[in-house]
């Protein structure tokens, strides 16, 4: 009866914030189709990533108008708040779930309106302030209060379900939750983390459905691939980590004062410019990715396609957190480690039969984002349930990111990347 009544609550709260955390994602996701419909005029799909179709002009305006709103609702936001990262949260950081909604919504908004960077943090952080939200609730009650671990659990499981409900993909939710934030893996947390992500899955899943979020075309990975991906490892796990490593130096000198007003408006133009004839450099990096996975050739056109994307898509992301930004990087690393995936596949195909420049792009998407999230488990399961693989992708996917992190984890061992 004592074991009982321990788990009671934690069972209670599992089960009532993977309802809460799914609906939140839902509803993240119609703020994302809202904006792109009213300010980009289309619906982000597989098969139309983002919006090529309008004028550049549209394109340009935009994204500008996007970033100005946006630099001035964080301006204001953040003279009495401050964000709260994920990792503070889980140990017991407040974060107030007013001004916290009005940041995730603001993140969707701008990413919604075409700026260069991820969405995936704002329904992560939407998770974990409803988990809080909810201890606070439930503290004191009976069969409600949750012990100091518990608590660090639940906030640590509702942020991963948050990204599953955006993304239909639970597995990967919870790992995220394992890996990256609770730190810890056992059977309590893979119960208390899958059943949450699961749960917003199934009621995220009412508006984004369980189409694959990219298209790659054969899902099925012959053994020939495994030399391609010994090589993609050790390339993106070099380039991941170089990124990692720009990231915090971005975030490190992100403007938060006045000169918010001036610099995201200021990028937010620049990749308005790019945009207007470079579309895919708009969002999450999901134009960019789709492109490189479905490169079929090696033309001089191609290459100097994906070469300009990768350039401009890595530094403009860096630029939107350094002029004050907020999101995720986590669909940017994707986007420039299919592109690199492509660029290995167009030599290697031509050598080995059996293998597509597709498949190398997502290899080498899940390599490097091992690489710049530190987060290999992660990044396997993520592009094996967003691309919806079969299983014959583990075994390379598996073996490119040990290789990669095992790479990164060395080079930070080094005085140029510490």
């Amino acid at each position: 009866m004592k074991k009982v009544s321990k788990n009671l609550p934690l069972a209670i709260a599992t089960v009532v914030l993977g309802v809460v955390v799914g609906f939140s994602s839902l509803l993240v996701s119609v703020a994302l189709d809202l904006t792109e419909k009213y300010f980009l005029s289309f619906e982000e799909t597989n098969l139309v990533p983002v919006n090529w179709m309008d004028s550049g002009l549209h394109r340009f305006l935009s994204v500008l108008i996007g970033g100005i709103i946006a630099a001035l609702v964080w301006y204001l936001l953040q003279r009495h708040y401050k964000p709260v990262k994920l990792g503070k949260a889980v140990k017991g950081a407040h974060m107030p779930l007013g001004k916290t909604m009005i940041h995730v919504y603001t993140q969707i908004f701008f990413v919604g309106t075409g700026n260069s960077i991820g969405r995936e943090l704002a329904p992560r952080e939407a998770g974990a302030a409803l988990a809080q939200a909810w201890e606070r609730f439930a503290r004191g009650r009976q069969f409600l209060g949750l012990d100091a671990e518990d608590r660090r659990m639940i906030v640590a499981a509702a942020a991963g379900a948050g990204f599953a409900g955006v993304y239909i993909a639970p597995i990967t939710g919870a790992i995220f939750c394992m890996e990256l934030l609770y730190k810890k893996i056992n059977a309590r947390v893979i119960a208390v983390s899958l059943t949450m992500s699961v749960i917003a899955t199934l009621i995220g899943s009412i508006v984004k459905g369980y189409k694959p979020y990219y298209l790659v075309g054969s899902k099925t990975f012959q053994l020939q691939i495994l030399p391609l991906a010994l090589v993609l490892g050790l390339v993106c796990g070099l380039l991941g980590t170089l990124f990692k490593k720009y990231i915090a130096v971005a975030k490190a000198h992100r403007a938060t004062t006045k000169n918010v007003l001036v610099q995201l408006p200021i990028i937010s133009a620049i990749t308005g410019a790019i945009a207007a004839y470079f579309p895919q450099i708009m969002g999450n990096g999901r134009g960019l990715a789709q492109l490189a996975m479905n490169t079929t050739s090696a033309s001089k056109t191609v290459i100097l396609t994906l070469l300009f994307g990768l350039v401009a898509k890595a530094l403009v992301t860096l630029f939107v957190m350094k002029c004050g930004g907020y999101g995720g990087v986590l669909t940017p690393s994707i986007a420039l480690g299919a592109v690199l995936g492509a660029y290995a596949g167009m030599v290697y195909v031509s050598l080995v039969p059996g293998v597509t420049m597709a498949q190398a792009a997502v290899l080498g998407a899940a390599f490097f984002l091992a690489a710049s999230q530190q987060a290999p488990l992660m990044a396997m399961f993520m592009l094996f349930e967003v691309c919806h693989l079969n299983f014959s992708a583990f075994l390379p996917l598996a073996m490119g990111v040990a290789i990669s992190i095992a790479l990164s984890k060395w080079l930070q061992t080094k005085a140029f990347f510490a």
